[in-house]
Order: structure tokens, then C-alpha cells, then sequence
């Protein structure tokens, strides 16, 4: 009998979970559209929309969108306006107060108000298509059966709350470089604060501009390490490798046959459906009679833009630029009133917003915003005064529809100009044309800063002149077009020369160079290009960047021969073969040591600050490296950290600590194999929550991936390349699309998972979408 239960109910939440499916085939009667839509679908799910104008396409697009994600474009939406508490209760209430205190919601509310009526007619276009789509389920999706919860109608400023999910994705909303600088600043020798905070050093590959110099060592009467408590040295622990940011590179048209040659990786956290979503879409050009726009991509569930693609004229691909885009402003109260603040024009009143936090199961919870013209106020600089956050993403302009106009786009020149006026995070733009014309600039909105201050410290914008005048012009924009070099390379590093183009551009935490300069040569290695050739390099997963450290560790190693626990060191040192491989013990020695050694030098400049911020943590330090490694080099004995008796005693003891933790596991060290440490752990949202079992049926296998931070194949557990990409306009046809994590958002779907196997193997999936086995019309019907 309870077997026969067991069986009723699980057909029963079978039947339930169907329900929810998305609709495939067959024809709907749509009374939204003016003309028929077809929708087909290919075995991987990708989606081709035809359609005889835009507004029905974005319509129809919508419809598709929520029907196979709206859960997570309902995830997106609410993270960035902090209303996450609604469907998760109180465990979500610290993510919503951090999210809520920038108010998006209301800022995209406003923002939309003064949008021009042809973008917020297009965006309500698509509202309409989700709002049709996700009525047309017979049931509700899972996410809210598990929850328990209904979901709430798309709204048009859930849209921008969706690229606002992106500003947060790719920008530090908390600035918490800069809160560290301060303290580093006021507490360290400016020799010691330059040291450590320099922008690049020899392993910079930009793309105009010589490499930079790393400045000198402090001097023994600048800081002397020795004389710290060793009682004050802690570790902060192992600081994350990633990146939010991506590769692209391309070559131009004479190295590559014709057209110009784009490669694009968007390197974000990995999930279950994947970010992006396979899309193609087809309509009549309202630029050129009798031609048509097909552009081939992916878009972004939640908006209605092809994010990255071609057009057949055109290829593009974005990386986060690391530019300096969020600034903390000092508030200088008002002697005379202590709700206001000083400004350029006087002064100012404290603007205060209460905020109401729905809670699922519980009462509301009220939060208090203080904000000023600059921004909120959300921290304190090192000497108490209260601190403004001015963020591009918080700024009337920061959304526009701009980068649809890249799907009719012809020439990069053309795609250049449609990227600079683009409301969206300041990106590295990288486009190709089917003439064979290459080039590069900042895509999105940035700040136009006057003033003499230093933008990577919290600074006074009470004095004339200083802050932010409106947007940068886009003649000031950084560009390279058609460079003699014939080839083009951005990942997240410096870009462009120091001086005016950096000045604009600023230092938002660029990370170090190796990654870059790897493509860099690889493209220089060549002289004529096909898209395997870019797929070869984004999969290159050779250790270039820890090879003087394990040059370094195999010369610790063999100074001592007659030491037992060196000599079995030395054997598994014996298995470096250069690369990120998964089955590579050496190489996770290597990178643990590395590790090791670079917090504990950096621990001693930290305790320096700790004397005068207790509860201060070093910040990520991307050039960090360059700092290190000029220490080990020259082994200054003042910045030996106390504790160690030589830096050889340090580097020794580092190792010590390594081997200890790897030993101390099952197997012991001989069993720590780099894909034991770099598995896949691609999850569903909601898989968290569930049994072990039913964790397992949503999410991606736990396959063992090759690739690591500091090469091409950026790759963790569960972040790296979001897609892979790389073809020439006009020749779709041998161009390649890899995305992992799946189509569909639905568990029963037969595109669920689909093509995770190709991202995994580096197999490449053909960029345009496959025969249709699936067809759906939408046929207008009057009102």
C-alpha cells in the first residue's frame, strides 16, 4: 500500500512539474501581435523568432523568456531591487537590506519615466509577451511551488532592474577597495602605500602603452616588519581568484580570409539554466527596404537585447573594463544643522527614505536610507566621517535601449558609436565586420570627473570643481580601430596608456596581466586565423603565469636533497607538465604555495594597519603579484614578517603549512589532484534546498575541469565562461556557440542541460541554431 502511495504521488508531482512546461508547438491565437510570429526550436533548444517588425519579435521574444526562465529573470530583478525576502523569507533579509539601501526600484521607476517614448513603449512590448507567456502556464513554475509563493507580474522597470542585476554582477556596489585604501593610506608610509597600491607592472599587455614599472621597495626607515608582535600576524584566509570579467580578442579580415574574427568568454558565477539564452532572431530591416535583420546570439532573459552576436555585418563580444565607476564621497556635516551636509553651493539637506522589506511569513521590516546628491550613504572613510556612494549605475542615463541598434548595425565604425552611447555597465567592446575591420572601445555610460583628487580614496566634494560633470563626451572615449597590428586582445586588465585615456578610464581594480598577455601572444603566434584556432586559445590552459613559481619551488626542493619530506616534494614536482590539468597533483602544490607565500608576505603590510584598524582585512590586490615577486626577488630583511628566521625559512614554512592540509585529507597529498579541487559545482538556485537526490536530477554533473584564473580557460567549480563564442559576419555558418548549464529552465524539458557537454569538452557547437524539430505560430487576432 505504501508503495502504491509512493507511485500516486510522484505521478502526481510529475503531472504537476508538466504543466509548467513551456509551450513547443502548434499555433496560439494572440491578439497583442499585428502580424503571425514563428517560433522554432532546434535540439538544443535555441530559439529562432520570425516576425515582420521588431515590436512583435520583442513581443514574442518576452512570451518565450518566461515560459522557459522566468524564475530566474524574477531572481534578477529582485536582487537588485532587494525583494528577495518576499519569496525566501527571512534568510534572504541581509542580501535585501544591502540591495535595498541603493533603492533601485525606485531610481529605474524614474528612470523610465524620462525614457523616450519609443524605449518604453518597446520595453512595455515586452512586459506584455512575459506577462502572456507566464499566464499561458497552466501551472506555475516549480521555483514557486517549492516556495509556495505566486509570482508577481513583469513590470517595464523590471527591465532596467535587470541590467541594474548586471551593474551589480560587474561593478563592487560596496566599494570596498576603496574603503580599504583609506585605511591603508592614513595607516602605512606612503612608500609602503605605493608599494602596494601601484595599478601594473611587468605582466601588463595593453593594447597601447608600455608595461608599467612596479615602484621600489619601502626602505628600513620607511617600515620595518621585523619589529611587529608576531602575536599580531593573522591571515585573512585564501582571497577568491575571480574575476567577473571575460576574454575577447579578434583579428582583422587579412588574417582571417575576409571578414574580421571575433572570439568572445563572459566569465560570470555559473548556474542552472545558464545566464545567456540561445537566440536568433529574423525580421525586415526598418533601415534597409527589402533586406532583413538576422542576428544570432544570446540574449538576456529579462530584456529584450541581443547581448552578444552577429548580425551577419557585424560580431560582437564584451569584458568587464574594471574602470573606475563608483566613488566615495566624504560628508561633511553642517555646523549649524546636523541633517545637512556641505556642498560646492552651500549646503544641502539629508534626504531620508523608508524603505519596507516584505517578508515571507513575517512582518515587514522598515529600513531607513539616508541619501545626498551624490548617492546613499552607506559607510564611514578611516576617520569616522560618513561616506556617499556615487555609482554610474545610480545615475539618471545609466539605461537605454541603445545596444538593440547594434542587430541593424553594418560597420564596426557604426557599432562603435551605438556601443559609446549605450546605457549599461562601462564594458570593453570588441566588434568585427564582414569587411574585415576590427576595433575596440568602452561600451555603457561613464563619469566625466573634474577636480585634482585621487578617485581610488574617498574624497571632499564640497570643494568647487571636484566630482562628477555629468557624463564623458564620447569623443573622449578610449578607441582603436584597425590597429597596424592587425589584432586586438581585452580581458580585464589595463587596457590603455597611462595619462588622459587612463585618467578617464580610472583604476577600478584592474586584475594582473598574465591572462591578457597570454592571448596577446598567442595571436601573435599566428598569422592567419579560423574559428578553431580562437577556440584553441580560449581553451589554453598552460600555467604560464605559476611557472617561475614552480621554477622557484623546485629550487627550495633540491637545496636540501637529503631531506626526506623535500625529496617527496620533489617527486610529485616530478608530474608538472605546465598545464591546469585535472589530473595534475603538482600543479595544485604549485598554486597552494604560491598562494601560501603571497598572504603571508602581504599579512605583514596588513598587521602594519591592524595597529590602527583592528578589524581590518586586506582588500583583493590583483597586483599584488608584481609586489611579491619583487619582494622574494630582492628579500629585503626589514619586510620579513616576524616569525620566520630568513625568507627561505618563510617559503619553507609555507610549504610546510600546504603539505600539512593536503596530506592530512583522504589519500593524502598523492591524491590531491587539481580536478579533485576544481570540480564542476554548477547548481540550480533551489537545489541548496532540497535532499541530496533531488539536488543531483538539477544540477550539472561534478565533472573535474581543467583551467584556473591567470590563463585563458578561466575556470572554478562554479564560475568561468558563460558562453564561448567565436565568428566572422557573414559566415555564421562555421562560427561556434558553447554555453553551459543548459537552455531551459525546466527540469523536464528536453533542453535542460542541453549543450552542457560541448561547454565541458570544449567541443564546438554550431554558432547558428540546428534544423527545427520544434514549431510554434502566434496569429494576431483582432480585439
Amino acid at each position: 500500500m505504501a508503495l502504491i502511495s509512493i507511485i500516486c504521488i510522484s505521478f502526481g508531482a510529475w503531472l504537476l512539474l508538466r504543466g509548467s512546461l513551456p509551450t513547443l508547438d502548434g499555433t496560439l491565437k494572440i491578439p497583442a501581435l499585428a502580424l503571425p510570429v514563428t517560433v522554432e526550436r532546434d535540439s538544443l533548444g535555441t530559439v529562432t523568432i520570425r516576425g515582420e517588425n521588431r515590436a512583435d519579435v520583442t513581443w514574442t521574444l518576452g512570451y518565450i523568456h518566461a515560459q522557459e526562465r522566468f524564475f530566474e529573470m524574477d531572481l534578477m530583478r529582485r536582487s537588485a531591487s532587494g525583494e528577495l525576502a518576499e519569496l525566501f523569507g527571512g534568510a534572504a533579509l541581509p542580501i535585501d537590506r544591502r540591495a535595498r539601501a541603493h533603492r533601485m526600484r525606485a531610481r529605474a521607476e524614474a528612470e523610465l519615466a524620462n525614457a523616450p517614448a519609443a524605449d518604453r513603449d518597446l520595453i512595455a512590448r515586452y512586459r506584455d509577451g512575459v506577462n502572456a507567456g507566464l499566464s499561458d502556464l497552466s501551472v506555475r513554475p516549480l521555483a514557486y511551488l517549492l516556495t509556495r509563493t505566486q509570482p508577481r507580474e513583469w513590470s517595464s522597470a523590471d527591465t532596467l532592474l535587470v541590467v541594474d542585476a548586471m551593474y551589480f554582477s560587474l561593478n563592487d556596489a560596496s566599494n570596498t577597495r576603496e574603503l580599504a585604501f583609506s585605511r591603508m593610506k592614513t595607516a602605512l608610509p606612503d612608500a609602503a602605500w605605493q608599494f602596494l597600491s601601484a595599478i601594473g607592472g611587468a605582466w601588463d599587455a595593453p593594447l597601447s602603452g608600455p608595461a608599467m614599472r612596479w615602484p621600489k621597495l619601502p626602505t628600513p626607515a620607511d617600515l620595518d616588519l621585523g619589529k611587529l608582535d608576531p602575536a599580531t600576524m593573522k591571515s585573512d584566509g585564501p582571497v577568491s581568484d575571480a574575476v567577473p570579467g571575460s576574454n575577447s580578442f579578434a583579428v582583422s579580415g587579412s588574417l582571417a580570409g575576409g571578414a574580421g574574427l571575433i572570439a568572445n568568454d563572459m566569465h560570470l558565477d555559473l548556474r542552472v539554466p545558464g545566464i545567456w539564452f540561445r537566440t536568433r532572431l529574423v525580421y525586415p530591416n526598418p533601415r534597409r527596404q527589402g533586406q532583413t535583420v538576422d542576428v544570432t546570439g544570446a540574449s538576456l532573459p529579462g530584456t529584450p537585447a541581443m547581448v552578444v552576436g552577429s548580425n551577419r555585418s557585424v560580431a560582437w563580444g564584451f569584458t568587464n573594463s574594471y574602470g573606475d565607476f563608483t566613488d566615495w564621497v566624504r560628508v561633511l556635516p553642517d555646523a549649524g544643522d546636523a541633517n545637512r551636509y556641505k556642498t560646492a553651493d552651500g549646503s544641502d539637506a539629508v534626504v531620508v527614505h523608508q524603505e519596507s522589506i516584505s517578508v515571507k511569513g513575517a512582518e515587514a521590516e522598515t529600513l531607513e536610507v539616508r541619501d545626498t546628491r551624490w548617492g546613499p550613504i552607506l559607510a564611514k572613510d578611516a576617520d569616522g566621517t560618513p561616506l556617499a556612494l556615487a555609482w554610474t549605475a545610480h545615475r539618471p542615463g545609466a539605461h537605454n535601449l541603445e545596444l538593440m541598434n547594434l542587430e541593424t548595425a553594418e560597420t564596426s565604425d557604426e557599432a562603435i558609436a551605438i556601443a559609446q552611447r549605450a546605457g549599461m555597465p562601462a564594458q570593453n567592446f570588441l566588434v568585427a565586420d564582414r569587411f574585415g575591420s576590427i576595433a575596440w572601445t568602452i561600451a555603457g555610460r561613464m563619469p566625466h570627473r573634474t577636480g585634482n583628487y585621487d578617485a581610488r580614496l574617498p574624497a571632499d566634494w564640497s570643494q568647487p570643481g571636484t566630482g562628477w560633470d555629468g557624463w564623458l563626451a564620447h569623443p573622449d572615449y578610449p578607441l582603436i580601430s584597425n590597429p597596424p597590428w592587425q589584432r586586438l586582445w581585452t580581458a580585464n586588465s589595463r587596457l590603455v596608456d597611462s595619462g588622459a585615456p587612463l585618467d578617464r578610464l580610472g583604476d577600478g581594480g584592474y586584475d594582473l596581466g598574465a591572462r591578457q598577455m597570454q592571448i596577446r601572444d598567442a595571436l601573435n603566434a599566428k598569422q592567419q586565423f579560423t574559428a578553431a584556432d580562437m577556440l584553441e586559445i580560449q581553451l589554453d590552459d598552460r600555467a604560464l603565469f605559476l611557472k617561475p613559481w614552480y621554477e622557484r619551488l623546485d629550487k627550495l626542493v633540491k637545496q636540501s636533497p637529503e631531506d626526506p619530506e623535500l625529496a617527496r616534494i620533489g617527486g610529485i614536482l616530478t608530474d608538472w607538465n605546465g598545464h591546469a590539468s585535472v589530473d595534475s597533483v603538482a600543479y595544485r602544490l604549485v598554486r597552494a604555495w604560491r598562494n601560501e607565500v603571497k598572504d603571508t608576505v602581504l599579512a605583514g603590510f596588513a598587521a602594519v594597519v591592524r595597529k590602527q584598524y583592528p578589524d581590518f582585512q586586506m582588500p583583493k590586490l590583483a597586483q599584488a603579484e608584481h609586489a611579491v615577486w619583487s619582494i622574494l626577488q630582492q628579500r629585503p630583511p626589514h619586510l620579513l614578517p616576524p616569525g620566520y628566521a630568513s625568507w627561505e625559512d618563510l617559503q619553507r614554512k609555507c610549504l610546510d603549512r600546504v603539505v600539512a592540509r593536503l596530506d592530512e585529507q583522504p589519500g593524502g597529498i598523492a591524491a590531491r589532484t587539481w580536478g579533485e579541487r576544481n570540480t564542476a559545482r554548477i547548481a540550480h538556485p533551489l537545489s541548496r534546498a532540497l535532499p541530496a537526490f533531488l539536488a543531483r536530477l538539477l544540477d550539472m554533473p561534478a565533472d573535474p575541469l581543467p583551467g584556473d584564473s591567470n590563463m585563458p580557460r578561466v575556470q572554478g567549480p562554479a564560475f568561468g565562461a558563460s558562453e564561448r563564442f567565436a565568428v566572422a559576419p557573414g559566415d555564421e555558418e562555421h562560427g561556434y556557440f558553447e554555453l553551459p548549464g543548459g537552455q531551459s529552465g525546466h527540469p523536464l524539458s528536453p533542453f535542460y542541460g542541453a549543450g552542457h557537454g560541448d561547454w565541458v569538452e570544449g567541443k564546438p557547437t554550431p554558432f547558428l541554431p540546428g534544423p527545427s524539430i520544434h514549431q510554434l505560430r502566434f496569429e494576431p487576432t483582432k480585439n
